[in-house]
């Protein structure tokens, strides 16, 4: 049967610079994130060990508090002297010190080690100076001590991180859920046809296994027996079962509907699609953006800044009242409210939230600056085949002869193509099968070499075919046919012709199907002001067809591979902001010359390391929304650096004692306590991204 040849992908073109590409990214991320754990030391995993330390050394710190003279006089309680009452609150106090503070001087030992004083450092040199101060003030009787606000100090901080940690373990999550979709277990079908349960680390490719109705397929595979409805919302973000049937694909880890399925093997370990999405999950947690980077630097220009602040402070009373606890006091205050908890939250937090939204909507973050470039894109330009269009034949258009109508003719060649595999017969079949049509009954099919098909019907001999069946059978099209024929040729289009008693009776005009999705997809992007360009291998004559459909702004056709990132240099030369939208394999250098890669595709396909971002899904609205998401991210990245770094510039200055002629002063407790607020604060508004919405209109 005779076809117009489309671009096809050659899914190998490129691996090989992929993959040492993916070498060299692969070792550079590791020595990063290996140098940054060194320097920041591990912040992460954390959660448990501060919620202890919190709950204990709070109850510790209760009597510290009661015995307090400084918390009796505010309180207006006195509990009476009695032998030791004096040693009661330093103490306890010394406990909490030694169990809830000392995590804090061990951690900023490596940022003073390496040079790169933070957070932690800031934290301890406060508890430090209250500390030290306090036990000499109570073994010399040299006046007030600090042990009441030391306490209180250190219990806000760990409550702060207990906090901090809880809120980014829920929300970059999303590697651990990933992990919890693969089954333990198996039932791989035995050569005799019995069952055998077995660990998933045992299977092997070309393996059968049994996938029981409500329960989670165990690898990647292809269905050889049985039907369902299988669950991959968990993988691909779609929100309707998708049906599976005999040679269909399924990805491990989706959860299998009410009918029992029987899958061979493709794929296992590393290979599998959630095996690559969870590497995709790692390196995006290891990407960095530039807003993080900010936020990184702001906190090490707030230590400097603090130390100047407590320099100036303690001269400034020192130089008013003399050297005494109130010195200490301001001195710590200073401290404490420097400590860039809020602003260190700031970013984190808002980028993993992003990242697991993301996940769960069948966008994979592989690089975070390319999500934060996103949403200055202002060129789209879309690979054609398999991203706009479906990458596979459909038709498009059909016309008939008076004496018969559209479903009849559909019916009847889809009858004649029920037992032919090539590509023009499936796609006839499946418009049949959309139409729910029921087909005739044929009998005798015999397939004709090169030139199409024939088989009998009634008492006549019917053929389906292109132009060489027609030389065949030395028959000419008829005028209205003809007329159908020479448009269709026109658009690039493929057409083969029914032929009933020796006569034309349809023709049908077959294409590589248009995305219902493409339509809608490009509409939305002109409403976001962003100009929407398609690349293809194709002829000029199929990409302006396509091009004029969509309404696209501006296409290039008959391009080769290896030629496409030329395009996109061209419009980045323009000035143009460029995303690229394709397969991820033979257009492998288009996505990494573009400002923003975005692979399309599904399977083991979305492990591709060509592209900052993944769509799981081959669905082009889901462009719309990484830029959705991508505003909606930075937006909140903004907001929270503003108000950290605002809460501090407007809190130093008060814990300085700028207002002590009024009266007004901070003490520690209090001044540890809004920085927690701050903490949480930032915490509570980088949650609020997650009510942004990211279904788009189809």
């Amino acid at each position: 049967m005779e076809h117009t040849q489309h671009d096809t992908h050659n899914m190998n073109d490129h691996r090989d610079h992929h993959d040492q590409t993916s070498q060299k990214h692969s070792e550079a991320n590791n020595g990063h994130a290996h140098g940054k754990h060194e320097a920041s030391v591990n912040h992460s995993g954390h959660e448990q060990m501060f919620r202890k330390r919190f709950f204990i050394s709070t109850l510790i710190s209760i009597p510290v508090l009661v015995f307090s003279k400084a918390i009796q006089s505010f309180l207006g309680y006195s509990l009476g002297s009695f032998p030791g009452s004096a040693w009661i609150t330093p103490l306890f106090a010394i406990a909490v010190f030694f169990y809830g503070g000392i995590p804090f001087i061990k951690m900023a030992i490596p940022e003073i080690r390496n040079r790169k004083p933070g957070m932690m450092t800031l934290i301890s040199l406060a508890i430090i100076v209250s500390f030290v101060y306090s036990l000499a003030a109570q073994l010399f009787s040299l006046g007030v001590t600090f042990f009441w606000e030391l306490v209180t100090l250190i219990d806000i901080m760990l409550l702060g991180h207990w906090i901090e940690m809880r809120s980014i373990r829920q929300a970059s999550g999303a590697l651990n859920e990933l992990a919890k979709l693969m089954p333990d277990t198996a039932e791989r079908i035995q050569p005799d046809g019995e069952f055998k349960t077995m660990a998933i680390s045992e299977l092997r490719k070309g393996d059968i296994v049994l996938v029981r109705p409500g329960s989670s397929v165990p690898a990647d595979g292809e269905v050889i027996e049985g039907s369902s409805n299988v669950n991959e919302s968990m993988i691909t973000g779609e929100s309707q079962p998708v049906h599976k049937e005999k040679d269909d694909p399924v990805l491990g880890g989706t959860i299998n509907g009410d009918g029992s399925l029987h899958v061979r093997i493709t794929a296992i370990g590393e290979e599998t699609a959630l095996a690559g999405i969870m590497k995709l999950v790692k390196e995006a947690q290891k990407s960095k953006s530039n807003t993080q980077i900010l936020a990184d630097k702001a906190a090490g220009w707030l230590f400097y800044l603090a130390l100047t602040v407590a320099l100036i402070t303690a001269i400034a009373w020192v130089i008013a009242i003399g050297f005494n606890v109130s010195v200490i006091e301001r001195v710590a205050t200073v401290l404490v409210i420097a400590c860039p908890h809020a602003l260190g939250l700031a970013v984190p937090l808002v980028v993993a939230i992003t990242t697991s939204m993301g996940a769960s909507n069948g966008i994979l973050v592989r690089d975070r600056l390319s999500m934060e470039k996103a949403r200055k894109v202002d060129t789209v330009i879309f690979d054609k085949t398999g991203t706009l269009t479906k990458g596979q034949f459909g038709i498009v258009d059909l016309d008939f002869v008076k004496e018969h109508n559209g479903k009849e003719v559909l019916a009847l060649a889809a009858a004649i193509e029920e037992d032919s595999e090539h590509t023009i017969a499936r796609a006839i079949r499946d418009k049949a099968q959309a139409q729910e049509l029921s087909l005739p009954h044929i009998s005798g099919f015999e397939a004709i070499k090169g030139r199409g098909a024939q088989a009998k019907y009634r008492d006549s001999v019917v053929y389906v075919g292109g132009p060489r069946l027609l030389e065949m059978l030395q028959l000419t099209l008829p005028e209205s046919l003809k007329k159908f024929s020479d448009h269709a040729n026109m658009q690039g289009q493929s057409v083969v012709h029914l032929i009933q008693d020796n006569q034309v009776i349809a023709s049908f005009a077959l294409a590589d199907e248009i995305r219902a999705e493409s339509r809608s997809a490009v509409d939305q992007l002109h409403q976001m002001g962003i100009e929407v360009v398609m690349l293809t291998g194709d002829s000029q004559q199929v990409a302006q067809s396509v091009a004029k459909e969509l309404n696209i702004d501006e296409f290039f056709a008959e391009v080769l591979p290896k030629d496409k990132d030329k395009m996109v240099q061209r419009l980045q030369e323009q000035g143009k902001l460029v995303a690229m939208v394709g397969d991820g394999v033979n257009d492998a250098p288009a996505l990494t010359r573009a400002d923003v890669g975005i692979a399309i595709g599904s399977g083991t396909d979305v492990a591709v390391e060509s592209a900052g971002l993944i769509l799981v899904k081959n669905n082009p609205l889901d462009v719309i929304k990484i830029f959705t998401l991508s505003k909606a991210s930075y937006r909140k990245m903004v907001q929270n650096l503003i108000w950290a770094t605002a809460y501090n510039l407007v809190a130093l200055p008060l814990a300085a004692g700028v207002l002590a002629p009024i009266g007004f002063l901070l003490s520690p407790a209090v001044g540890a306590l809004f920085m927690s607020l701050s903490t949480v604060i930032v915490a509570i508004n980088a949650q609020l991204l997650r009510r942004t919405k990211l279904s788009v209109s189809t």
